[in-house]
């Protein structure tokens, strides 16, 4: 005869801190000193803020009347606004156009000919090593100069072209290079498969690697069109009317309030950036549910992308 014996549960066990790979997982000891140093950061941060903060005051730059312009409406309409529309008009111009020279000139550079891939690369590596702010400058009064010097007639280029042109020129390199690191990380074994089922390299690049070469190269790209719309404050070399030049150069001519004004401009800036990184989170996430640019599709057992046939004709048993 047997008897059943009430048995109680093993009580869970605690989860164990997770090593890094860089170092151990930190002890009681180590949390403790990592706290107490990150307190003393915060205060030292705060301390610094509060230094600045009494300093503007000191100096009188924390008056009412110096803030006062922001909260008109004519400021903001005169003023601010303008200089935001030329920011993102710029900015989005330069974009599209960057997008467009990286794509081209990614591919260029992962081309088999050598008379394609050797001049796309003197192209890229030349636009990326020279300053932007210099690339501007140049594109703005270099092409008068010249045609001066050899008398002749050149349409003069506008601030708008010369910020636009420079901005594709040197994000677009960058950007190229982006493409084509995305496309290389893809597994070679994806290709290879593409190829044994009789795809071109054209369809290879088209249906196979640029889909999953996609979702990892969405935040790089984000990245640098964040840095792009910054970089579109440097078309105030050239008098361009940007937010930087209506905000921070007109604003304080007009109220004497310097302070307030690059305050103001660089909330503004820094909104705006958020902005695009929130949509560049949001892409991404869409990406990754997408079965079109989701590399998962290639893993499941089912089609191929635009392949048109299911692993059972590819592979048959």
């Amino acid at each position: 005869m047997t008897t059943v014996t009430d048995t109680k549960p093993a009580p869970p066990r605690a989860k164990k801190r997770q090593a890094s790979v860089l170092f151990d997982a930190p002890g009681p000891k180590a949390r403790m000193r990592h706290n107490i140093l990150t307190l003393i950061a915060a205060i030292v941060i705060l301390g610094i803020i509060y230094v600045v903060i009494a300093r503007f005051h000191k100096e009188g730059q924390l008056q009412g009347k110096l803030w006062k312009p922001f909260i008109q409406g004519s400021t903001w309409t005169d003023y601010i606004l303008p200089g935001i529309g030329g920011t993102l008009k710029a900015s989005l111009a330069a974009a599209v156009l960057a997008l467009i020279f990286g794509v081209v000139f990614g591919l260029a550079r992962l081309s088999d000919h050598r008379w394609i891939r050797i001049p796309a690369g003197a192209i890229v590596e030349f636009f990326r090593a020279i300053p932007l702010l210099i690339l501007i400058f140049f594109v703005f009064s270099g092409p008068p100069t010249i045609a001066n010097a050899l008398n002749r007639e050149f349409p003069e280029v506008s601030a708008f072209a010369a910020l636009v042109i420079g901005l594709m020129l040197y994000n677009g390199s960058v950007l190229a290079e982006i493409f084509r690191a995305g496309i290389n990380s893809v597994p070679r074994g994806q290709s290879e498969a593409a190829y044994a089922i009789g795809l071109r390299k054209g369809g290879v690049m088209r249906l196979i690697l640029i889909p999953q070469a996609t979702t990892a190269m969405m935040p790089a790209i984000v990245s640098q069109l964040v840095v792009l719309l910054k970089d579109s404050a440097l078309g105030w070399i050239i008098a361009y009317e940007d937010l930087l030049n209506t905000g921070y150069r007109l604003i304080p001519t007009q109220y004497g309030n310097l302070i307030p004004a690059a305050i103001v401009i660089a909330l503004i800036y820094i909104a705006m950036n958020l902005s695009l990184s929130y949509l560049a989170t949001w892409l991404e996430k869409r990406s990754r549910r997408s079965r079109k640019s989701s590399a998962k599709t290639l893993g499941t057992g089912g089609a191929l992308p635009g392949a048109g046939m299911s692993q059972d004709a590819v592979m048959p048993t």
